[in-house]
């Protein structure tokens, strides 16, 4: 199986193959084959805009909207080495890396760095053969997965309030229950999440995690119109 036949099970057109080639292409199997179209860091240059702008633009989207500080958190994530690597091998994509021998033997077939900077090299080399609409649909298929993971079902309130404050500064938050009213059998607790002290917001519920969560809410709602 080639890349192109990958490109074609996720139905990607392509024209300019050595383009495409040359986004798998390390440094170090152009130092050993002088006849190689040239190494993929330039492309990955490209990659790395396009993908910016793509998760920025899908966390954008996502409803109930985040707050700036949150998308700017969950897009360097979804973007980081780790995350880039990871869609790498769901996908067997590092099997069409062109590596030197010596970087093949180290391990680099495998190494976050290089995989991921190849994913982002891929991306920028199909940005440039078939433009923005094209690459969408194919960051779509490899990465809405991990755009969801960002949903409501995956992380509740607390954490994206966590990532939120952590975002900007390493500002503690503390949950305080505030008062517990109502029958032992059915006990009604409020809580307020303080940020470095201060009361952001107030949550009531059922049980003590709930409450919690509901403070969560509160605050970022309230931190998302400063």
């Amino acid at each position: 199986m080639s890349i192109f036949d990958f490109l074609d099970k996720h139905d990607i057109p392509y024209k300019d193959k050595d383009l495409i080639e040359q986004a798998f292409i390390h440094s170090s199997y152009v130092n050993e084959h002088k006849a190689a179209i040239g190494n993929n860091e330039r492309l990955e240059f490209m990659g790395d805009a396009v993908l910016q702008i793509y998760s920025a633009e899908r966390l954008f989207k996502i409803e109930p909207a985040l707050p700036e500080g949150l998308m700017s958190t969950r897009r360097s994530n979804l973007v980081s080495e780790k995350a880039l690597a990871q869609i790498v091998r769901e996908n067997d994509l590092n099997r069409f890396l062109k590596l030197g021998i010596g970087e093949e033997k180290t391990g680099g077939r495998d190494r976050d760095s290089v995989i991921s900077d190849m994913f982002e090299a891929f991306i920028g080399a199909v940005y440039l053969d078939q433009g923005l609409e094209v690459v969408y649909r194919l960051l779509d298929q490899l990465m809405i997965i991990h755009i969801k993971e960002v949903d409501e079902s995956t992380f509740d309130y607390k954490t994206r309030l966590q990532e939120y404050v952590q975002a900007d500064s390493r500002k503690s938050i503390v949950y305080e229950t505030v008062a517990v009213d109502g029958p032992n059998n059915a006990p009604e607790f409020k809580v307020a999440v303080k940020i470095d002290g201060l009361t952001y917001g107030y949550g009531v519920a059922s049980t003590k995690k709930q409450a919690q969560k509901n403070a969560a809410k509160n605050a970022l709602e309230k931190l998302a119109q400063i």
